[in-house]
């Protein structure tokens, strides 16, 4: 069975993500992996707006 997660255990998964990757993709793939998260933010705030908006009109037009 599988035990507990704790912090050895990812400190040796990071050390190895490091190994295989290096320093500098690593900065590389964070970065891109935060800019995917804010576009998607992004996207659902639209998205709540744009309901919003639908609502809005649905209740002016009765």
């Amino acid at each position: 069975m599988i035990g507990k997660f704790g912090g050895f255990e990812l400190i040796i998964v990071l050390v190895i993500v490091l190994l295989i990757f290096g320093v500098g993709r690593i900065g590389k793939i964070a970065g891109e992996l935060g800019s995917g998260i804010r576009a998607f933010r992004e996207g659902l705030k639209g998205s709540e707006e744009d309901q919003e908006e639908a609502v809005e009109e649905a209740k002016e037009d009765k």
